[in-house]
C-alpha cells in the first residue's frame, strides 16, 4: 500500500498550525516537572495525611493561577467573564500567588522551598516594565534566602536553593513569552497572508477596470458607428467591425494580463491610440507629449491615467475638443487632460473626486507612487485631470511631440 503524500501547501499549513501548541505543550510539561517537584518536596516532608492534603491543595490552587499567568488566553476560554476581568487586573493574580507562596512557609517551612521560583517568573510576566519586573524578581529571590535563614537553613541548602529559585523563574518566563510568541506569529502570518489575498484582490479589481473601461467603452461607439453605417457602403463598415474585432480581442489580452500579473503600459502607445480614437469620433484634440525615459510604473500609470480620462471623455458625446499635455517641472512629471464635456456633478477644480471608482483608483496608483491627482472644473469650464509625480532622479531626454 503507496503511502498518502499531501501537498505541500497542506503540510507546510499543518506545521504551521502545529507549531502553538508544540510550545504550548513544552511549557505545560515544564510547569508540571515543576510540580512534581514541589509534590516530592512535600511528600519527603512526612506530614500528617491531613496536613498533606492540605498541603496538596494548595500547591493545586497555585499551578492553576502560574496556568492563567503563563496562559493568559487560557482563562478567558474557560470563563469569558471572569477572565475578561483578570485579564485586565493580571497583577491579582500575582498577589493572589504570591500569598499563597509565602503565607504557606508557616506551616509548611522547607517543603514549600520550590513555590518561589514559579512565583519570580510570573513576576517577569505580570510587570511588563522591565524595572519593575526585574525588581520584583530580585526581591523575592532575596525574601526567599530570608526565609530560609528563618527556618534554620545553613550557607549551603541557601546557596542551593537560590540557584534553583532563579533557574526555575527564569526557565518559566522564557517558555511562557516563547509560547505566547508562537501564538503571536501564527496569528501575524495568518493576518499577513490575509492582507495579502485582499490586497490582491484590490490590485485585480483596479487593473480590470482600468484596463477594460476605455476598451468597452470604444467597442460601444464602434458598435453604435457600424449600426449608423449599415446602410453604407459594405466596405467601410466592415472597417468599423473589423476595429471592433481588434479592440475585443485587445480587451481579452488585457484580461489575461491582469490574470497573470501586473501589466506595463506605455504613454507612447496609449497617446498614439487616443490620437486616432478622438480623430474617428471628431473630436479636435491638443496634444503636447513630451517622451521620455520614465520608470516603468511612472509610465504605467501615466497611461493608465490617459486611459481613464479618455474613458469618461468617451462617455460624454457633447466633447468637441481635447487637450493631453505632459512636461517636466524639476525632479516630477506633470500631466493634464481637459476636455470640453463638462458633467454638472464635478467638483470644483482642486477637490477631492468620491464618484467613480474610476478616480479612485488612479488617486491610488499615484499616491503610491508620492504624487498627488486633481479633478475638477476650470475657470473656462473645461473638464481637467491633472497629476504630478516625482521621478527620483530620472534624466530629462525628452522629445516633445505635438499636434
Amino acid at each position: 500500500m503507496e503511502p498518502t503524500v499531501l501537498p505541500v501547501g497542506e503540510t507546510e499549513e499543518t506545521a504551521e498550525q502545529l507549531a502553538p501548541r508544540i510550545a504550548a505543550a513544552i511549557t505545560t510539561v515544564i510547569l508540571l516537572a515543576f510540580s512534581f517537584v514541589a509534590v516530592t518536596y512535600l511528600l519527603a516532608a512526612d506530614h500528617p495525611p491531613g496536613l498533606l492534603a492540605e498541603a496538596l491543595g494548595l500547591l493545586a490552587v497555585v499551578l492553576a493561577l502560574q496556568f492563567c499567568i503563563s496562559f493568559p488566553r487560557l482563562l478567558p476560554r474557560l470563563a469569558p467573564r471572569l477572565g475578561a476581568r483578570l485579564g485586565r487586573h493580571a497583577w491579582f493574580l500575582l498577589l493572589l500567588q504570591a500569598l499563597l507562596t509565602y503565607v504557606p512557609f508557616l506551616q509548611f517551612g522547607q517543603a514549600w522551598l520550590p513555590l518561589p521560583g514559579l512565583l519570580a517568573g510570573s513576576a517577569l510576566l505580570v510587570l511588563r516594565d522591565p524595572r519593575q519586573g526585574w525588581a520584583a524578581f530580585g526581591a523575592i529571590v532575596l525574601s526567599t534566602d530570608v526565609l530560609q535563614f528563618g527556618i534554620g537553613l545553613g550557607w549551603r541548602n541557601v546557596s542551593y536553593t537560590t540557584v534553583s529559585t532563579i533557574l526555575t523563574g527564569l526557565v518559566v518566563f522564557a517558555l511562557s513569552r516563547l509560547t505566547d510568541l508562537v501564538s503571536e506569529v501564527h496569528r501575524s502570518r495568518a493576518e499577513l497572508a490575509q492582507f495579502a489575498v485582499t490586497q490582491e484582490r484590490l490590485r485585480f479589481a483596479r487593473d480590470l477596470h482600468d484596463l477594460l473601461g476605455y476598451s468597452l467603452s470604444t467597442i460601444t461607439l464602434k458598435c453604435e458607428l457600424a449600426y449608423r453605417l449599415t446602410p453604407m457602403p459594405a466596405d467601410q463598415a466592415r472597417q468599423e467591425i473589423s476595429e471592433v474585432l481588434g479592440i475585443s480581442r485587445q480587451a481579452l489580452a488585457d484580461v489575461r494580463a491582469v490574470a497573470h500579473g501586473y501589466r506595463k503600459m506605455s504613454l507612447r502607445t496609449e497617446v498614439c491610440d487616443a490620437q486616432a480614437m478622438l480623430a474617428v469620433l471628431g473630436v479636435q484634440a491638443k496634444v503636447s507629449v513630451a517622451y521620455e525615459t520614465l520608470p516603468t510604473e511612472v509610465d504605467t500609470v501615466l497611461a493608465t491615467v490617459l486611459r481613464e480620462g479618455l474613458t469618461n471623455i468617451l462617455r460624454h458625446s457633447e466633447v468637441r475638443r481635447c487637450e493631453i499635455e505632459t512636461g517636466r517641472r524639476g525632479d516630477a512629471v506633470w500631466f493634464r487632460l481637459a476636455n470640453d464635456g463638462v458633467v454638472r456633478t464635478v467638483p470644483a477644480q482642486g477637490s477631492s473626486h468620491k464618484g467613480g471608482s474610476g478616480i479612485e483608483n488612479l488617486t491610488f496608483r499615484v499616491k503610491r507612487l508620492g504624487g498627488h491627482l486633481t479633478v475638477g472644473v476650470t475657470d473656462n469650464g473645461w473638464f481637467e485631470l491633472r497629476l504630478e509625480m516625482p521621478l527620483d532622479g530620472v534624466p530629462a531626454t525628452p522629445t516633445t511631440v505635438r499636434s
